[in-house]
């Protein structure tokens, strides 16, 4: 588990470096029927910033931990990127889709925890 943490931890790293915000991560290894042990979520305000956000998880994850996603999608549109690092998966999106899908509730009896914006 704790090696989940650290990409958890250089997730959230990746995101905040380029301004990601309302960023949310919840832990779902309490539950028995979760996808994954984490979900971490977060938008960004532009094509442009959810593609960067994207690459600056991908690039600190790998440049730290030397973790690849096993798999990424939504780089075309970038409204919604989502990354697949096994047991932790991230969600990059736009304000409009984010509050449209509110994959946040879906795992309301899961820990949530929010970590505050960066200015």
């Amino acid at each position: 588990m704790e090696g989940n943490e650290q990409i958890v931890e250089k997730i959230v790293e990746g995101i905040q470096e380029r301004k990601g915000k309302n960023i949310v991560i919840i832990n779902l290894t309490k539950l028995n029927d979760a996808p994954c042990s984490y979900f971490v979520i977060c938008e960004g305000t532009s094509n442009i910033q959810v593609r960067a956000i994207g690459d600056s998880i991908e690039n600190y994850v790998l440049n730290k931990l030397h973790v690849k996603p096993y798999a990424t999608e939504g780089y075309k549109n970038s409204e919604w990127i989502a990354m697949d690092y096994g047991f932790v998966i991230v969600h990059i999106f736009q304000p409009r889709i984010r509050t449209f899908y509110d994959i946040e509730h879906l795992w309301e009896d899961a820990d949530i925890i929010e970590i505050e914006n960066v200015l």
